[in-house]
């Protein structure tokens, strides 16, 4: 059994959001909200929310132990990128592309408790 959550249109690279999610996939969910809460990059804060609502979902949806959670599977995938414009020497511009990201992330519980 497995819940999920999903954050759409989040203003971070996806890239740079990666970084973030890399390093809490498959760790218990203590560990991985422990990790992103003192984490400095933006996206950690983003992260840290779509896994607390993840496992707010398997508690009141699904019923399930919140002490026997991990974070099973987080990825990120890229949403809309706006283009923005900047001027620049000799009349010419250059462009800005200010990226955006989904974030879901997948709990489940340990198979042995």
């Amino acid at each position: 059994m497995e819940a999920r959550a999903t954050a759409k249109y989040i203003d971070v690279s996806p890239r740079k959001a990666r970084l973030v999610a890399d390093a809490v996939r498959g760790r218990p969910v203590k560990q991985a909200l422990a990790m992103l809460q003192f984490m400095p990059q933006k996206s950690a804060r983003h992260v840290r929310k779509v896994i607390q609502s993840a496992v707010a979902n398997a508690e009141n949806n699904y019923a399930m132990n919140v002490d026997s959670l991990y974070v099973s599977s987080i990825y990120v995938n890229e949403g809309p990128t706006q283009r923005r414009f900047r001027p620049r020497a000799h009349g010419r511009v250059s462009p800005l592309l200010k990226r955006s990201s989904h974030v879901t992330a997948i709990v489940a519980e340990k198979e042995g408790s």
